[in-house]
């Protein structure tokens, strides 16, 4: 859904940057020296569990907490010392706060009457608006006379209506149902790209992140761990919190045995694992083995083989504890002999596919040396 590499030009890589930006309430440090850059019409999510920091952060950028230290610089202008309604940005909240009494012409305008804009402009925005989001026929209904969806883009298009240099978005689609909000998700980034608006995100739902956001930073006490794409924070995180707080993944702890440009050997108490990858380590020390529950391979009988990979390492064998049918994919979860927890999820890619294995079989977890990757930290 988005459009990070899709081959465009780059655009403007330092529309916005955060520098050694800072908030603290008392002595609790909320937000701690957050520097952070995003590029022009970027569409970039703060994740983070709650408490984090994200959302202090982003009333900091539209003015609602003023930072302790720290510069937020917008398309070259400093906004730090400007106030609320002077910044060009607008902010959308999880409540989308329309106004009940307002007909949804009447919401998307509000702002453009508030600021004196000429009547023939302000109807010609709002007819624009109400295209975008594709409400125009149901222009004179009332809040309330809409469904979850359509409200999110009401509030949308009134936030959109002031042509703002940048958009924050505060949980924006977390009243919503599960499948309202994945459908809302596409139409939402399709809108934002459609205008090219700058936009920042605060989610705690990793999922909306990753389907939204061309990049996210990861927040965890108010420190910025991992900024990257979807695919870059999900495939190579940069440390174990980030790892165990972006999707499912098992982590093992080892000793480094071998190390090599090329690859790496970990000794865990559950067996060798071999990595593709070398890190920068020194022999005997400690490190985590994280490899994702979709790239391990279960199986009834010990691998033979595993491609690129020394015989007898990457392969563990345990008792089937528990087995999870979410319809196209099932999950296993495997006890290992060290006490280890291993969770497995192997596609169902066949309609009518047998279950092979049951609860209290024995069976080998297997992974390529590509699958793994080690965590230092």
């Amino acid at each position: 859904m988005n459009r990070a590499s899709d081959g465009a030009t780059q655009p403007q890589a330092n529309f916005l940057q955060l520098i050694e930006l800072s908030k603290s309430f008392g002595t609790q440090r909320a937000v701690d020296r957050v520097s952070l850059s995003i590029a022009k019409g970027e569409i970039f999510a703060l994740l983070g569990s709650s408490g984090c920091g994200k959302t202090t952060l982003l009333r900091m950028l539209a003015g609602f907490e003023t930072p302790t230290s720290g510069r937020i610089i917008l398309d070259g202008q400093d906004l730090v010392s400007m106030q609320p309604f002077e910044r060009p940005l607008n902010m959308m909240f999880q409540s989308y706060a329309l106004f009940p009494h307002l007909n949804v012409w009447d919401n998307i305008a509000f702002g453009l009457r508030r600021n004196a804009k000429p009547s023939a402009e302000i109807k010609a925005q709002v007819e624009a608006m109400l295209k975008l989001v594709q409400l125009t026929p149901y222009a004179k209904r009332k809040p309330h006379q809409l469904s979850g969806g359509q409200q999110q883009r009401v509030a949308l298009a009134r936030s959109l209506a002031q042509k703002p240099q940048l958009l924050l978005l505060d949980e924006p689609l977390g009243a919503l149902d599960k499948k309202l909000r994945e459908q809302t998700q596409r139409e939402l980034v399709n809108i934002l790209h459609d205008v090219a608006v700058t936009c920042v995100m605060v989610t705690h739902d990793q999922e909306e992140a990753m389907a939204m956001a061309s990049r996210i930073g990861i927040m965890s006490e108010g420190k910025l761990l991992q900024v990257g794409a979807p695919h870059e924070i999900y495939e190579t995180p940069a440390n174990r919190f980030v790892a165990d707080f972006i999707g499912n993944v098992n982590l093992l702890e080892g000793h480094l045995a071998v190390d090599e440009p090329d690859h790496v050997v970990v000794n865990c108490a559950e067996g060798p694992v071999f990595v593709g990858h070398g890190v920068t380590g020194t022999l005997g020390m400690p490190v985590t083995i994280a490899v994702r529950p979709e790239k391990i391979r279960i199986s009834a009988e010990a691998p033979t083989l595993i491609e690129g990979v020394p015989t007898g390492l990457n392969q563990m064998r345990g008792t089937i504890k528990d087995i999870a049918y979410f319809g196209s994919y099932t999950v296993y979860h495997l006890a290992l002999p060290s006490g280890q927890a291993m969770s497995i999820s192997a596609s169902n890619a066949e309609r009518h596919a047998p279950l092979h294995l049951k609860t209290g079989d024995q069976a080998w977890a297997s992974w390529s040396g590509t699958a793994p990757v080690v965590l230092t930290s």
